[in-house]
């Protein structure tokens, strides 16, 4: 398998080489050549860990062996509190959640991230080498990554949060992991100038090259493989459980994207989905864009869900790659516009095609509340907010056991306990094991919105490139 920039210049790739680069030289996001169809036995009940090996084994054939892999993938799952990795519940005919926050950090980022570690250390051990990893996080990606990559003696770990834009829990997952090879940065921004810094880390060729910088955002491809893994199970989980050959549509919570090109890729691999549903909160840049044709940024609005309140969708290029046929330069022209200016319209035919398998709702703090308290009445459940948003698209798109719709659960109740109570009177408690982590002592730095203090601190505490 090779492995293509969405801007068309950078040098193909294979998977051990974007696993450690993340973003191509170019300022693109890698892609695969080309989709593998699912196993022809993906709707078969088995092992989680079992069939994610079979489905990703494509994408990294090549580059490591197949029961190392598989050994990998194992392992990966084993910190998972839950049997199924993912389980599911069902909420009403034709609803149903997917809960994906059984991981170590109870957000869905643990089910790539904790592979992503291991990957890591496969091939860094293979290759005799390190790597300086920058990321930045809207709340879940940072602790996921920081449980992934604590301890591991090749591997720096720099994690950039908007200060004071993140749950108290999201932040403390993050800043009381004391990990040598750890380093948090509080910057004065919005998540997404978190993200344009990363981006200009690696823009910066000599800075890039010198701290062998990689990426553990979903703009590295290793990432979203290992999603694309729950979009199956769950599928086939209830088609097995109501007897339905239909379509199964599937509500994603997102502000980045990632999880929903997911769920795409699923799709093109012969998985029977019926539509990918885009569920956004206030900040609706999706939403406009799936309705009117046109992707433009407006001020980031601080609300509830956190995790998504994002305007710059980094994981959309992938898709807007495929729009343009392939076309890398088509892209990067798109892309540039659409920095200079804020804006940029897709033509007629890329809208339709856009439209075609996607719908996209959204739903502001208001409406969050009231399905949080709602669900909770009824069916006794509490959801964070990031959920909520994605069962208030569900409701907004319809369902019936004849159409049936999964709702990403995103992210456990007990990381946004403060909203949830706010919305139910129930404040759920962390799981024993996180259960002091408020009384934890934090460790983090608060930096300006500027690339030169970022640098200087990741000069100053790298342990590779100094």
């Amino acid at each position: 398998m090779r492995y293509v920039s969405t801007r068309g210049s950078a040098p193909s790739l294979d998977f051990g080489d974007v696993l450690l680069v993340g973003l191509a030289t170019d300022g693109g996001l890698y892609v695969p050549s080309e989709v593998p169809s699912l196993p022809d036995d993906w709707d078969v009940e088995r092992p989680y860990a079992e069939l994610a090996a079979a489905i990703m084994w494509p994408y990294v054939e090549g580059c490591i062996d197949a029961e190392t892999f598989a050994a990998l993938v194992a392992d990966s799952y084993r910190s998972f509190e839950h049997p199924d990795v993912v389980p599911m519940r069902q909420l009403e005919p034709g609803l149903f959640l997917a809960e994906l926050f059984w991981g170590p950090t109870l957000a869905f980022k643990d089910v790539a991230l904790q592979l992503v570690g291991r990957l890591f250390d496969e091939e860094l051990r293979r290759r005799g080498d390190r790597v300086t990893v920058v990321g930045a996080t809207s709340g879940d990606t940072g602790s996921a990554a920081i449980e992934a990559l604590r301890d591991r003696v090749a591997v720096d770990c720099f994690i950039l949060h908007p200060n004071g834009r993140v749950s108290e829990v999201q932040r403390r997952q993050m800043t009381t992991v004391l990990a040598d090879n750890v380093f948090n940065l509080a910057v004065d921004g919005t998540f997404d100038d978190c993200q344009d810094l990363v981006k200009a880390m690696f823009a910066d060729e000599a800075f890039r090259n010198r701290f062998h910088l990689s990426a553990v955002n979903s703009i590295n491809f290793a990432r979203v493989l290992a999603q694309i893994v729950y979009f199956v199970t769950a599928a086939a989980w209830v088609r097995r459980r109501i007897g339905v050959d239909s379509p199964v549509s599937f509500v994603v919570p997102t502000g980045n994207f990632g999880n929903v090109y997911a769920g795409h890729l699923a799709r093109r691999a012969g998985l029977p989905v019926g539509q990918l549903v885009v569920a956004s909160n206030a900040n609706d840049i999706l939403p406009r864009l799936f309705t009117t044709g046109t992707m433009a940024q407006t001020g980031v609005v601080a609300t509830l869900s956190p995790s998504m309140d994002i305007q710059v969708s980094s994981n959309l290029e992938r898709l807007l790659w495929e729009l343009h046929g392939g076309d890398g330069a088509a892209v990067d022209v798109l892309m540039r516009r659409f920095r200079e200016h804020g804006t940029v319209t897709l033509d007629p035919e890329q809208w339709r095609s856009l439209s075609s398998g996607f719908a996209a709702y959204r739903a502001d703090d208001s409406a969050c509340l009231d399905i949080m308290a709602r669900y909770y009445r009824r069916h006794d459940v509490l959801v964070d907010p990031h959920t909520a948003v994605g069962l208030s698209a569900a409701e907004q798109h319809g369902y019936s056991p004849e159409r049936p719709l999964v709702v990403l659960a995103t992210a456990h109740p007990a990381k946004f306990a403060d909203a949830v109570a706010q919305a139910t009177g129930v404040r759920p408690a962390l799981p024993a094991r996180l259960g002091n982590l408020l009384e934890r002592a934090e460790r983090y730095e608060r930096v300006a919105n500027d690339l030169q203090s970022v640098e200087a601190f990741v000069l100053t505490h790298a342990r590779v490139g100094r």
